[in-house]
């Protein structure tokens, strides 16, 4: 079996609304509580990351299993929206909804449009990230497959 460990140093001088700071590889931001929460709204917060970590993911599960699969594409994008209640002070991550955009190459069959869409609905199941946050989080899918031209 093999394991990748990933490391993190976190800083964080002040209080409740200070401002620290993470690096972890490539990623080396300042941190805070966002303003929507009554935070300072500095750099980047866990709501973001845990919503960034998600969407990165799925969209990179999802163009392996289309390489694999030997389905081509014009482009893919997509939008992410992750969904915070707060009850009585309590904050809970409800939901992330994925809204990825597959456009095909120009010619794609009937066969390609659907094969497309079941790989995105593979793709959640199939996130390493979708699998850790599965029964906590819901996790939506609005998937938009289309072809080039068309």
């Amino acid at each position: 079996m093999a394991t990748h460990t990933f490391h993190l140093k976190a800083d964080w001088p002040g209080l409740r609304n200070g401002v620290g700071e993470i690096h972890a590889g490539n990623l080396n931001t300042q941190i805070s509580i966002p303003p929507e929460m009554d935070g300072p709204g500095v750099g980047t917060n866990p709501d973001e990351m845990l919503l960034g970590a998600a969407a990165t993911c799925y969209i990179i599960t999802l163009a392996a299993m289309m390489e694999r699969n030997g389905l081509d594409k014009e482009s893919l994008t997509m939008e992410s929206k992750g969904i915070v209640d707060v009850t009585n002070g309590v904050f809970t991550y409800k939901k992330i909804i994925h809204q990825p955009r597959i456009v095909l190459v120009a010619g794609a069959t009937d066969r390609d449009r659907k094969l497309a869409q079941r790989l995105a609905e593979k793709a959640e199941t199939s996130c390493m990230i979708s699998r850790a946050i599965q029964g906590n989080v819901e996790l939506e899918l609005e998937a938009d497959v289309s072809v080039a031209g068309e």
